[in-house]
């Protein structure tokens, strides 16, 4: 493993942050997510800057011409204007070159570090000089160059005065110190963040930095900083202003509030999915996702094995060196395992937990191989491994009930999870990844669908942090900003989390803790009933975040409230299921910019012997069937009829489960 960290790092010392993957357009569009953090209309200007370009073009045809797009130029569209903490712009027009930069604070004897964009207004072509190297700059072009504030910078044949990258500050030092592992936050003017020596400099979704530990000292200006520690979902905040004195230690301890304590339950919270390495501006180690997950609080991490655009796969040696183990720095709360994302981009991810060694394949359909075998074969494969799966990062459009299953099949090789209406049916998985950081909204609405089509599937969750990220949105976050909690019976254990799981004995979340009991069963269990009985269904929410309650059955919404506690009674007229949901809008203890949410798996009511099975789901299921099928006859790589086949022959099988239900 030591060998491949060190390739890994001669490929981001040689390619920079897309490591040398293919070129397509999403590994492409990574130079630009250091510069886009926050709320950034990236997609709607780079379909703009196409269209522009193409007009008349339809939207598949558009998303064709992406790759034609100069990314430093989308920086600049997005950007219109702005400026970020790590980016100074030089503005050339027909009047001059100026720039334009938020000063940073600098400690004697350090040199600012920052990339320079590039912004010509003008007709012509210029060349802008940097250290000696000439960069041409097209008609109405950008550039992104790196720069430090000894850097000499030339544009029109004179030098630019770089005085305005950096400030000159007084050091001093500062030592943070909450009695156990934790998530801190040092910021001064600007939003500027400051960091231990050897520290990743890195930002969450909410463009803030952090890093972890406990009693840790940092080099900083002596001017008023704000200081704020977290330590995961299960625990508020504290944070405080101090001003420290030049020359001087000062300690700053600070203990962020427990708001519940879910092992003291039996319930232990895991992020299912999270990357060690997946190309990056940095290279990920053990040692930083052991402090990640401690500090965060983190009872459960997946650290997946897995490709990006191309062959190779990221942390496979990883996984060959660990396979069926806890990772060195597990403990009795904390459990860190190597797993897998299978990745077919037409087809859908999927994450694998605890195989007990590698499968034989990671992916299909990359570089222009075939879409084949289908992912149904990984799935079995992986659990006769001993694996739990579930699919990941589901849908990234939100849809309504009213749209049908078509309206998730849009925008082709997209890595919606398209495949999992013919797996769930097959009982070839066994969870989804309501909880993600797409869009949630769409994905519990398959959900339900799917559960109400008489597939019996978890609610997990899975956020797809990047350690090798130290800035892109919700990838830099830190894992376990979303969570699937499961109730485990007796110790902690790799083996007994992933029964949970596959029990559905799991709720999922962005922050609030959330109970669901019927009649004394919690999600996992099945009622048997008979017609006419009637159910208690409480549902009970812990966390500042929540605003509504909710409790559904397959009709839909059943009962509504505030936060905190809702109790109604359920005659079991006909097989259902009751799952709980609390939500709540955007909060700063939520990182998904669809606000706070919190979603159970279903208990069951079987009545008179028979399972849920709404019909109006199960015809959903095979709408979506035949849509998917159609999908995969257009958009699908096949070296032979063979293979097609095989696909078409998931989907027939599918269907005569589902038409079954139906009797």
């Amino acid at each position: 493993m030591a060998r491949a960290l060190d390739d890994y790092r001669a490929l981001l010392a040689t390619h920079g942050v897309t490591w040398g993957e293919d070129p397509i357009f999403y590994v492409k569009s990574m130079v630009t997510d250091a510069y886009l953090m926050g709320p950034r209309d990236f997609w709607g200007t780079c379909y703009r800057k196409v269209a522009e370009r193409h007009p008349g073009a339809g939207a598949e045809e558009l998303e064709d011409h992406l790759l034609e797009l100069d990314m430093a130029e989308v920086v600049r569209d997005v950007l219109a204007g702005d400026l970020t903490d790590n980016l100074a712009a030089l503005r050339l027009t027909g009047g001059g070159a100026t720039l334009e930069a938020r000063a940073q604070a600098v400690l004697g004897g350090r040199v600012v570090r920052t990339t320079l964009l590039v912004d010509s207004a003008r007709d012509e072509p210029a060349t802008v000089l940097v250290d000696g190297e000439a960069h041409e700059v097209g008609p109405h072009g950008a550039l992104l160059i790196p720069i430090t504030g000894g850097s000499r910078v030339a544009a029109d044949g004179a030098e630019i005065d770089l005085a305005p990258l950096a400030r000159p500050a007084a050091a001093a030092r500062l030592r943070v110190r909450a009695g156990m592992p934790c998530r801190w936050s040092v910021s001064g003017a600007h939003g500027q963040g400051w960091y231990p020596e050897g520290a990743p400099h890195r930002r969450d979704a909410l463009v803030r930095p952090y890093f972890h530990g406990d009693d840790l000292v940092l080099d900083v200006p002596a001017e008023p900083l704000a200081v704020r520690v977290w330590r995961g979902m299960e625990y508020g905040s504290a944070q405080v202003t101090v001003t420290p004195a030049a020359g001087e230690e000062t300690l700053v301890e600070l203990v962020p509030p427990r708001l519940y304590d879910a092992a003291a339950r039996g319930w232990y919270g895991g992020d299912m999915h999270v990357h060690l390495n997946w190309a990056g501006d940095m290279v990920g180690t053990p040692a930083l996702a052991a402090a990640m997950q401690h500090g965060e609080d983190l009872h459960v991490l997946n650290l997946v094995a897995g490709n990006v655009s191309s062959e190779r796969v990221y942390d496979a040696e990883a996984l060959e060196h660990w396979a069926g183990k806890d990772l060195p720095w597990s403990d009795a709360t904390h459990l860190a395992r190597i797993g897998v994302e299978y990745r077919n981009d037409l087809l859908g991810h999927f994450y694998a937990f605890a195989p007990e060694a590698p499968p034989s394949r990671f992916h299909t359909g990359f570089l222009g191989t075939a879409d084949w075998p289908p992912n149904s074969e990984a799935c079995e494969e992986l659990r006769a491994l001993g694996a739990v799966t579930g699919y990941s990062h589901p849908f990234h459009v939100p849809f309504s009930e009213q749209d049908g299953p078509r309206a998730a099949l849009l925008w082709r090789r997209n890595c919606s999870a398209r495949e999992i209406v013919a797996d769930a049916a097959l009982g070839l998985i066994d969870s989804l990844d309501v909880l993600n950081h797409s869009s949630i909204e769409a994905t519990a609405l398959v959900y339900r669908r799917l559960i109400g089509a008489g597939n019996r599937l978890a609610v997990t969750a899975g956020t797809d942090s990047m350690v090798s990220f130290a800035r892109r949105g919700n990838q830099s976050s830190p894992p376990g900003w979303e969570r699937v909690y499961a109730r485990v019976d007796g110790p902690l254990s790799a083996a007994a989390f992933a029964e949970a799981i596959r029990r559905g004995r799991t709720f999922a979340t962005t922050g609030p803790w959330l109970e669901l009991s019927v009649s004394g069963s919690g999600p996992g269990d099945t009622l048997h009933l008979s017609p006419g009985d009637r159910v208690t269904i409480t549902a009970r929410s812990v966390g500042p975040e929540v605003e509504r309650l909710e409790i559904r059955t397959a009709a839909g919404v059943h009962a509504e409230g505030k936060g905190g506690h809702l109790t109604v009674e359920l005659a079991a007229d006909r097989p259902d299921y009751v799952v709980a949901i609390a939500s709540g809008g955007p909060h700063e203890r939520s990182f998904h910019a669809g606000g706070a949410y919190a979603c159970t798996s279903p208990v069951y009511l079987d009545v008179a012997g028979r399972h849920v099975a709404r019909p109006e789901d199960v015809r959903w299921c095979l709408e979506w069937l035949d849509a998917l099928e159609a999908m995969v006859r257009g958009e699908g790589r096949f070296e032979s009829p063979g293979q097609l086949d095989d696909h078409l022959a998931l989907y027939e099988r599918a269907r005569g489960v589902y038409r079954s239900r139906l009797i």
